[in-house]
């Protein structure tokens, strides 16, 4: 494994009563061999039409935890439970921009592209190759998977990265305009993970990412958090799963994974639980779900992970997310939608629900893709009917807390005639819900109680991203909604 090394670790100070993202940080380098053969790496902003605007690059501050939509706070001196009383900065997603090798940072309050870094040292120009999956730390720091064959992070604070040339300021992105692979001071590092070249257009490097919780939560510190990612080994098929350090990159443990059957993709899409186990799809052969065990190490008997067959057929896993009360949700093909209830071991499955929904709407089979729940209990889904597009993108909303569920949809009559591929969802601090559309080179803010009322950010190249954008997700398992 070749890797980049940071020399030094510079430690920052969590703000009292608040929880992360915008900016840049967590942890520190001091060289420019974080990133291999003399590269180095630094901000400048933008708003979504790509102006810039350097007077924005600050620390972004939110109003208080009370007013916001999904608990994503702190209580001061104390973790669990919700929202605390102080301000949040927490108000950035994390979208890939698969062909050219980067990562957009956009401002979820303003939807301005704030931030714009090269993660990948050779773009393939190819959507199907690159980073896409993105994950973000409770102190806001993003890890992204490249497909290229990498694992990377992004200081979500300016005050963390390093001033690795000693020119006395952070030279980094804060607008659409990327600065160099090596030259921006805010990518922490870059590790190389094998995969087998040549293999289905070069596409079978890494997807599944997550970032841990860290162990401090109880006490409000967010700092040593750790990152799972799987993939398919570079010299058979079966996966590895490696468990990183997040302030240095180091591999603090693997896990070979045998019989996994890779062939193009294997580990899809991960999500976590609250003991910071890992959950991961696999879409290739078996499509079964997997999970790897935190604070397990193999040896001794123990191989640190099991698998899940799918429970029939019909299952065909694409995307995944894990809610605060353990259920493991997937969607996917044929208006596959799915739960593992980890905690009693159940399958669920909603695949009847989905098809008498959809029966009579135009549009009858979709493929569920990207997929998140809300503090509410409300699923939220991208929808297409074929890779590649199909005349009925959309979002599927899901309303859990109804027996049965009610589902609601809405397409371009709702969204608008720009929209074309929809790819990922996430959740932001206010509750809005992101939609990310990889056809149309953009993503929506979508007012949750009132869709048509959205925003739309533009100027994204093919953006490919649907995973936990925000960190809503691992922040709603670390601090479950109160009630």
């Amino acid at each position: 494994m070749s890797r980049i090394v940071p020399r030094s670790f510079v430690p920052f100070a969590l703000l009292a009563g608040s929880l992360a993202v915008a900016g840049c940080g967590d942890d520190g380098q001091s060289s420019d061999d974080r990133y291999g053969d003399g590269v180095t790496f630094g901000a400048e902003t933008t708003d979504s039409s790509g102006d810039d605007d350097n007077d924005s690059g600050g620390l972004k501050l939110d109003t208080s935890t009370e007013e916001t939509g999904g608990g994503m706070g702190c209580e001061e001196g104390g973790g669990g439970g919700g929202p605390g009383t102080g301000e949040i900065e927490f108000s950035n997603i994390w979208i890939a921009n698969s062909p050219d090798g980067t990562i957009s940072k956009i401002d979820t309050l303003t939807a301005t592209e704030i931030g714009r870094f090269q993660v990948t040292p050779q773009p393939q120009n190819n959507v199907l190759v690159g980073p896409s999956r993105t994950s973000v730390s409770l102190h806001g720091d993003m890890a992204v998977a490249d497909r290229s064959g990498g694992l990377a992070k992004i200081y979500a604070r300016e005050d963390d990265c390093i001033d690795a040339n000693n020119n006395g300021q952070i030279d980094t992105s804060t607008n659409n305009v990327p600065r160099a692979y090596g030259e921006d001071e805010c990518l922490a590092w870059r590790i190389e993970i094998p995969r087998m070249a040549g293999t289905f257009e070069d596409r079978r490097g890494p997807r599944a990412v997550q970032w841990t919780l860290p162990d401090g939560i109880e006490s409000c510190d967010f700092t040593g958090a750790k990152v799972w990612v799987a993939f398919c080994n570079a010299d058979n098929n079966d996966g590895t799963v490696w468990l990183v350090d997040g302030m240095t990159g180091d591999v603090d443990v693997e896990i070979p994974i045998q019989g996994m059957m890779c062939q193009m993709m294997g580990p899809y899409g991960g999500g976590l639980d609250r003991k910071n186990n890992f959950w991961f799809v696999e879409n290739d052969s078996r499509k079964a779900l997997y999970m790897a065990e935190y604070g397990c190490e193999p040896g001794g008997g123990d191989v640190c992970w099991e698998v899940y067959d799918r429970p029939d057929a019909n299952m065909d896993p694409y995307g995944i997310t894990v809610d605060f009360d353990g259920r493991v949700w997937m969607a996917g093909q044929n208006n596959s939608l799915y739960y593992y209830d980890s905690v009693n071991g159940d399958w669920a499955n909603f695949k009847p629900e989905v098809d008498a929904f959809f029966a009579n709407k135009g549009n009858p089979n979709n493929i569920l893709r990207g997929l998140m729940m809300d503090s509410e209990k409300v699923l939220w889904i991208a929808t297409v009917q074929e890779f590649g597009g199909g005349p009925f993108p959309g979002v599927l909303k899901v309303d859990t807390t109804q027996t049965p569920f009610v589902y609601e949809y809405f397409g371009k009559e709702t969204l608008g005639d720009q929209l074309q591929h929809a790819a990922g969802i996430s959740i932001d601090v206010e509750g809005y819900v992101w939609l990310v559309d990889t056809f149309s080179n953009g993503a929506y803010k979508i007012n949750a109680g009132n869709p048509n009322s959205y925003t739309r950010v533009d100027g994204l190249n093919q953006p490919y991203t649907y995973s936990d954008m925000t960190g809503f997700a691992l922040n709603q398992v670390g601090f479950p909604p109160e009630g």
